[in-house]
């Protein structure tokens, strides 16, 4: 059994953070390690929740308590997500190399939330250099969607010719393996979204079609990111793991439309996770 050592935000009602992953990892077999970086009602989304950001040093004290059990060298991935400010950055990225030391077949998979299209940048100021300056190297996947990668990799992204130069402009600082998450190309129809693999060994392309989701819901980030590093720990394979995250995140999609609610259906849509009823074509493009 896989291991993950999963260091996002929690939400008591919703699916962002580490209720969009732990889940998810459970059902595909990972045995799952969340540590929770806030305690909140729901997300933020709502524009109203109660609860609370815990501090750096109590994050780094909960994992001084796991690696005290022996647990880190069991580890064979650590997962992040949204971090909350650059104190927090500093101790998830200490984490990773602590579990790197003490497994040096384990991964570090950064989910670099800091915007979308639309919204640009919704995280503390300094957040984005902190991820650019040292998530970054220290990644050896990195999942962000389009707006991440253009500002990670300082350049555009309006084709897939864009989108496979950012991707290896951001490889060539760190992480040998990017998953762009989200991207829209200005020559494919406007009702398909796509996720692009890029790593040295090859690049892979999946479409989907895109649905209708009024207000769109959050955390769909968190659950590909989790979805992906699932099965790419099980197969090696990014094409696979890429065509793998995409029937599962359209289903759950498609289940979330079906309910007619803003949370992800992630319970609901869970056997999509194992087994797929929809698969959508992967394409290599190199």
């Amino acid at each position: 059994m896989k291991t993950v050592l999963s260091i996002q935000s929690h939400v008591a009602y919703g699916y962002v953070g580490n209720r969009a992953a732990v889940f998810p990892l459970q059902r595909l077999g990972i045995d799952a390690i969340a540590v929770n970086t806030v305690q909140f009602s729901n997300h933020t989304g709502y524009g109203a929740w109660t609860g609370q950001v815990f501090t750096a040093e109590h994050i780094a004290d909960v994992v001084d308590g796991i690696a005290a059990r022996g647990v880190l060298p069991q580890c064979d991935a650590v997962l992040s997500g949204y971090m909350g400010d650059v104190g927090l950055g500093q101790v998830i990225v200490e984490t990773a190399a602590r579990v790197k030391a003490a497994n040096p077949q384990a991964i570090y998979c950064c989910d670099p939330v800091m915007g979308d299209v639309g919204r640009g940048f919704f995280v503390r100021p300094g957040l984005p250099d902190f991820i650019k300056a040292h998530a970054v190297p220290a990644a050896d996947l990195m999942t962000p969607n389009q707006f991440e990668l253009e500002y990670l990799a300082d350049r555009p992204v309006g084709t897939l010719d864009d989108a496979l130069a950012a991707t290896a402009a951001l490889r060539s600082r760190g992480p040998r393996l990017i998953l762009v998450t989200s991207l829209t190309r200005s020559d494919v129809p406007s009702d398909t979204i796509e996720m692009l693999v890029d790593d040295a060994d090859g690049a892979w392309l999946v479409a989907t079609p895109r649905l209708d989701l009024t207000p769109s819901p959050n955390g769909s980030g968190d659950a590909v990111a989790a979805l992906f590093l699932a099965h790419y720990l099980a197969s090696r394979d990014p094409g696979e793991a890429l065509g793998q995250a995409a029937a599962a995140i359209f289903a759950i999609f498609e289940a979330t439309r079906t309910a007619g609610t803003r949370e992800l259906q992630i319970v609901g849509a869970q056997d999509a996770f194992v087994r797929p009823e929809r698969r959508f074509p992967v394409t290599r493009l190199r």
